[in-house]
């Protein structure tokens, strides 16, 4: 949006109330959407948004618009890429899709403005994961930048995050998970029980991990500790002596052969794994879907020491307000009004506001992905394809049995700088 565009829109919120009061009643009439001001019709504003591809979906942006009227322009990248351009550009995005540990590096700069957690019209039903860092009252919560950790400050204008929930919430969260080893249970030819497989001299230049220092990093600790060689005082906040014994570790494997490849990309990780190129590699949920979905066996195996989390967020960028701040706000509640986290949830992604995603899923649905049921029906993909067979059971059971067991988030250290040198000087090695 240019800054012409933007002193066009700086309307006040009462104007586009009056001006679009017949816009709006003409859509909540037709069943388009309910409890939400439909009058961007009226006044067309567009949101400018980027962030990974996991959420940079083109049916949430059409969607999107049918319901609120709002143009969402979508820009998918890769995390890295997501946080340089955060901190670098922020005059080119409006909405910030981004990651929590993303968000440790992009708030204190001051590109994101918080949230007023009053206006936030879904607030109460996100889970406790997001606000205290725990699912249930007796969960421990995990290693790493758990989310709760970079979720709120005292005030606006703060660059220091609170240590509890405030009125001010620094993103309002919207998908998340729980991730493991993804496996060709065809190939492998054994039981995989834990991180330290992937490091059997079996699958040797057939496994992969990813190439996001960030998260790959986590990973590698899950397979050092898996394996014996290191206890991690926290792993989401390695020492340097921590970093380099990892460091050096995963350079061995690498001269030894163990790693076919490294991705960075959804699509480069199913490549591998369709192709049988690798038949072991770290993995996301909706990309094993996807080599299912090529009727290729492919399993998301649950390990004894746990799962590696992330979640991420809609962020509000600091140029935002007037008419545009409100357009902002109306979208954060459409999205987390339930059209969308079930579409997440039918992703294999979990929604941060369960509840109203619960109301557009099938009780089968519901069942197969959040409480671990064998489906009734075959399940079907967003898209309609056939992603599961009646009678299955999702990959490492139930919405508690996953996040539950959650062992670190993905991080960043107080050693950032100096774990990304090392990290790239083994993707170099």
């Amino acid at each position: 949006m240019t800054k012409e565009t933007s002193t066009k829109a700086g309307i006040s919120r009462r104007q586009v109330l009056k001006t679009g009061a017949a816009a709006a009643g003409l859509a909540v009439g037709s069943g388009a959407i309910t409890g939400f001001p439909t009058v961007w019709a009226q006044n067309p504003i567009t949101l400018r948004q980027f962030g990974t591809g996991v959420s940079n979906i083109n049916a949430i942006a059409d969607k999107c618009k049918a319901d609120l009227g709002i143009t969402l322009e979508m820009t998918a990248t890769d995390s890295d890429a997501a946080a340089q351009r955060a901190v670098t550009q922020p005059n080119s995005y409006d909405i910030a899709d981004i990651e929590y540990w993303i968000l440790k590096k992009v708030y204190p700069v001051g590109v994101i403005q918080p949230m007023d957690v009053g206006k936030l019209k879904y607030y109460d039903q996100v889970v406790p994961l997001f606000k205290s860092g725990k699912l249930t009252p007796e969960s421990v919560i995990a290693q790493g930048t758990a989310p709760h950790t970079v979720g709120y400050v005292e005030k606006p204008g703060d660059k220091t995050f609170a240590k509890s929930e405030t009125q001010w919430f620094t993103m309002m969260p919207t998908i998340y998970n729980a991730d493991t080893l993804g496996i060709r249970p065809d190939l492998v030819g054994r039981d995989i029980t834990t991180w330290a497989d992937i490091m059997d001299p079996a699958f040797k230049g057939k496994t992969s991990i990813l190439n996001i220092p960030s998260i790959g990093i986590m990973d590698a600790a899950m397979i050092m500790e898996a394996m014996g060689n290191i206890k991690y005082a926290d792993k989401g906040n390695m020492t340097k002596d921590e970093i380099d014994k990892t460091i050096e570790f995963l350079i061995k494997a690498k001269g030894d052969g163990q790693f076919r490849a490294f991705w960075k990309s959804f699509d480069e990780s199913v490549n591998l794994m369709a192709s049988g190129e690798v038949v072991i590699q770290s993995m996301w949920s909706p990309a094993v879907a996807a080599v299912r979905s090529k009727g290729i066996a492919c399993k998301y195996q649950p390990l004894k020491e746990g799962y590696r989390a992330w979640g991420g967020g809609l962020g509000l960028a600091s140029h935002l307000k007037g008419a545009e701040l409100d357009a902002a706000y109306d979208y954060i509640n459409w999205y987390t009004s339930g059209w969308v986290g079930a579409y997440l949830n039918r992703q294999g992604y979990y929604s941060a506001c369960m509840d109203t995603a619960k109301k557009f899923m099938s009780d089968d649905e519901w069942g197969f992905w959040i409480e671990g049921k064998p489906a009734e029906k075959d399940i079907l993909s967003p898209e309609g394809k056939v992603m599961e067979k009646a009678g299955a059971v999702r990959d490492g059971g139930s919405f508690q049995e996953r996040m539950g067991h959650v062992a670190c988030w993905n991080s960043v250290m107080d050693e950032d700088r100096y774990m990304v040198r090392r990290w790239n000087e083994f993707i170099a090695a």
